[in-house]
């Protein structure tokens, strides 16, 4: 799986695709046309209460009886079980294209498809691109129910687009495999660690492989407008032969290939029992001398051919349901911080997230991670090869 500079490079079916269909063939749909010719009803409602209330938009939802969604893996912060609770919920079929996409793949599948209905409903995307697409007007602006526990930094004033789940870059370690596993990007350097120290990806691709090297750049004096120094690191990182250029993934650790892996906590932390059946005791620790975390976006599209059914699962994600699946994939929701204040989230899901130095932790602005990228792709493979 390549998701560019959003997503990873990631395959692994860890769940059954039992719910999720393939999206329909190609062609327009008069159906489509209709939704969004419906410009009293869900395609031009900015909140529940246009459409008359949370039942009267379930029973429209109904109605389309279909969502699309795309480039959601399965196994990527528990989406397999979130999809497949929404449709057992309200009997709506999910129709998932493209599990294996980038965000640049969904903005391309909404102008590309517009007036179709294989058009995807509904988006997840990273934040740069969240911006980009608001400002092309490609999003319906909606503003969910618990819109006020959204902090206001973390969304689009108008409701165009709001982030929904995020992490930390994580160090992930064999501890069978490993004497002392590493708990910092310091440590990384130590000799006992060559030949051992792995990201999912090419950074100038994947997405949280770039994330490890801002977070890296954060650990060696750099900030979120020098992503220089993270270059450097690993830069030296591979001259000193502990960083290897291979794509770290759940197979390559069962083979002992890649026994220590930069990822997202949520990623790590959602191989450990995967693992475990395998007999590898996978260790996460979120390095403190380089706490990095992003969240990525939801966006409805303005031209969705579900209109009520793409309003609908925006309702379900930010509920209290959820926000607390997202947490059970290890994965931290928008709304964490007011419902462990209000005793909604799960306390055990909780209790399993790997543990942060929240003082530490630091959230670029989109405009930053578009800047560092440029001058990533720019720089890596020189200074990699050079």
């Amino acid at each position: 799986m390549q998701r560019n500079i959003v997503r990873r490079g990631l395959v692994a079916g860890l769940l059954s695709a039992t719910v999720v269909a393939a999206v329909a063939g190609c062609g327009s749909s008069k159906k489509a046309a209709d939704a969004q010719n419906n410009k009293t009803g869900a395609a031009a409602a900015t909140s529940v209460q246009d459409i008359g209330g949370l039942d009267a938009l379930v029973a429209a939802a109904k109605a389309e009886g279909q969502l699309n969604v795309i480039t959601l893996p399965r196994d990527w912060a528990n989406y397999g079980e979130l999809i497949d609770t929404f449709s057992t919920k309200y009997g709506i079929k999910v129709n998932s294209d493209n599990p294996d996409g980038s965000s640049q793949d969904e903005i391309n599948a909404v102008k590309s498809l517009k007036g179709q209905d294989r058009a995807p409903d509904v988006l997840d995307l990273g934040g740069a691109f969240a911006q980009s697409g608001a400002k092309e007007g490609l999003f319906a602006p909606y503003k969910v129910q618990t819109w006020a526990d959204i902090p206001d930094n973390q969304k689009d004033a108008d409701g165009a687009w709001y982030n929904d789940y995020g992490g930390y870059i994580s160090i992930g370690c064999d501890a069978k495999k490993i004497a002392v596993c590493p708990q910092t990007f310091a440590d990384l350097k130590k000799p006992e660690y060559k030949g051992k120290v792995a990201l999912n990806g090419d950074p100038t691709k994947s997405g949280s492989a770039f994330a490890g090297v801002f977070a890296a750049a954060l650990a060696n004096g750099g900030s979120f407008t020098n992503i220089q120094p993270g270059i450097d690191y690993f830069a030296a990182l591979k001259k000193s032969g502990n960083y290897i250029p291979v794509e770290s993934t759940p197979a390559t650790i069962e083979k002992g290939e890649t026994p220590i892996s930069i990822d997202w906590d949520y990623l790590n932390a959602g191989y450990t029992k995967e693992l475990a059946a395998k007999g590898i005791d996978w260790k996460v620790a979120v390095p403190a001398d380089g706490v990095y975390g992003n969240f990525y976006c939801q966006a409805i599209n303005k031209t969705a051919p579900h209109p009520a059914a793409a309003r609908l699962w925006e309702e379900f994600l930010f509920s209290d349901e959820g926000q607390n699946l997202w947490l059970k994939g290890f994965a931290r929701p928008v709304r964490l911080p007011k419902m462990t204040t209000s005793g909604k989230a799960d306390a055990t899901l909780v209790a399993a997230l790997p543990q942060v130095d929240t003082t530490k932790a630091q959230l670029p602005a989109p405009d930053q991670v578009d800047a560092a990228k440029k001058v990533l792709t720019d720089g890596w493979t020189k200074a990699l090869n050079g």
